[in-house]
């Protein structure tokens, strides 16, 4: 089972959608703690799911067991936790909500795309979740996009 990651900073709605399409994408897992705001931009929770839907039939949801907590990001933005540090606790967060055991697999064999804001997966908690998953897993292969 294939398992993608996306961001979306620094990329237009044409290239994000496209890399989406490109991809089969059938599902987009958003990852996000805070999926609201104004700077989500196209990506703004209700107007993603919209342009999801009628788009590229993709089906949109939001996972706050990958989620980050408030502290844990606020801390890593304002420099107060090194990237290192921010993973660890992330992975420790991880752990403690039993992410892994507790997230229904079945959907996954759908084209699933993990969702996040970071242009790169390097710095990003998606790809901590992503390979999170495929440590418990069997069978998971992920790919960026």
């Amino acid at each position: 089972m294939d398992i993608y990651t996306v961001g979306f900073a620094g990329k237009s709605a044409e290239e994000f959608f496209g890399l989406l399409e490109a991809n089969e994408i059938r599902r987009v897992m958003d990852v996000r703690l805070r999926n609201t705001t104004q700077l989500a931009g196209f990506t703004k929770r209700d107007d993603l799911e919209f342009f999801l839907r009628r788009i590229g039939r993709i089906k949109y949801e939001h996972e706050p067991l990958l989620t980050p907590t408030d502290e844990m990001l606020d801390a890593y933005r304002s420099k107060k936790l090194s990237w290192d540090e921010y993973e660890s606790s992330y992975r420790s967060l991880l752990e403690e909500r039993a992410a892994a055991k507790r997230l229904k697999r079945a959907p996954f064999r759908s084209r699933t795309a993990l969702l996040c804001s970071e242009p790169e997966p390097a710095k990003c908690h998606r790809r901590v979740a992503v390979e999170y998953l495929a440590a418990r897993w069997p069978c998971v292969k992920v790919v960026h996009i």
